[in-house]
């Protein structure tokens, strides 16, 4: 399910009610967020603030092209490390971080934590005290905690955490870690499901669920030739997932014809197919 709190959701459609008005931003993220292995990597990145000046775009940049088309004013900042957990940007990068936001989008690490794939300690612990970090400069911010896609690298070869597991199985875990973060934190608002919209891809054969075996026909790699990182089209699954976590708006209104999907070269088809995706993967989770 959407971990969303009880008064969250009527405080989310006063939030999307108030859209028209300019709002802030920031993505705290690593590679995942960046967009590495695609043509999601540097995308748009005149167009975002990397807090760094190290010059990215990626996923933040397309949300900021969803809202630019829902007539959304939305300044977006962003602040990415590659293979690194929310520990390393509250220990380390806390002074470039703080400040006062509407909203705040988190990605942890992939695995969790790298010396333990799969605990879930330290992605709870330093998720609770950035959203209180953020909390404390906007009491009304909204921190969405993003849940990623299961890695087949981690899947189908041995002797890896999660070798011989189904490959749905590593997203379940990992949302059950934010789940577990937002549970111990009042500060976290909403868990954003991409890894459940991964599964519900596979599940419904858009997308393949075994790069290593070849791509079936009809269906599409959601993974970026690594079998790790994503490919454009599962990018695009997680930049829809976040912009509806944020706005509450039916990522289905863009329709085959959205901009940021043809920027990243994905067919106007699988466009919207990825977006009905999304709509059904976060109604599913609010019930």
């Amino acid at each position: 399910m959407l971990h969303l709190r009880p008064l969250a959701a009527a405080a989310l459609l006063l939030f999307a009610a108030a859209g028209a008005q300019a709002k802030t931003i920031l993505f705290i993220g690593n590679s995942f967020t960046r967009g590495e292995g695609s043509p999601v990597n540097g995308y748009g990145a005149d167009r975002v603030t990397d807090l760094r000046g190290a010059g990215h775009g990626g996923v933040p940049a397309i949300f900021k092209t969803l809202a630019d088309e829902a007539g959304l004013d939305w300044t977006v900042s962003l602040e990415l490390q590659d293979a690194m957990g929310l520990d390393f940007h509250y220990l380390q990068r806390r002074d470039v971080i703080a400040g006062r936001y509407d909203a705040v989008v988190m990605q942890g690490r992939s695995d969790l934590d790298e010396a333990h794939p799969g605990n879930p300690d330290v992605h709870v612990a330093y998720a609770g005290l950035l959203a209180a970090l953020f909390r404390r400069a906007n009491p009304k911010v909204r921190v969405a905690l993003v849940s990623t896609w299961s890695r087949a690298d981690l899947t189908y070869p041995p002797d890896k955490h999660w070798s011989g597991k189904p490959i749905a199985r590593m997203a379940e875990d990992l949302a059950a870690a934010s789940a577990l973060a937002m549970k111990r934190s009042r500060d976290v608002d909403v868990v954003v499901p991409v890894g459940a919209a991964w599964n519900r891809a596979f599940a419904e054969k858009v997308a393949d669920p075994d790069p290593y075996d070849g791509i079936a026909e009809g269906e599409v790699d959601l993974w970026a030739a690594d079998h790790y990182h994503a490919s454009a089209a599962g990018y695009y699954l997680e930049a829809l997932s976040d912009f509806e976590a944020i706005t509450g708006l039916d990522p289905t209104r863009f329709g085959a014809k959205e901009k940021a999907a043809a920027d990243i070269g994905l067919t106007p088809e699988l466009a919207a197919r990825l977006q009905a995706i999304v709509k059904r993967t976060l109604a599913a989770a609010r019930r």
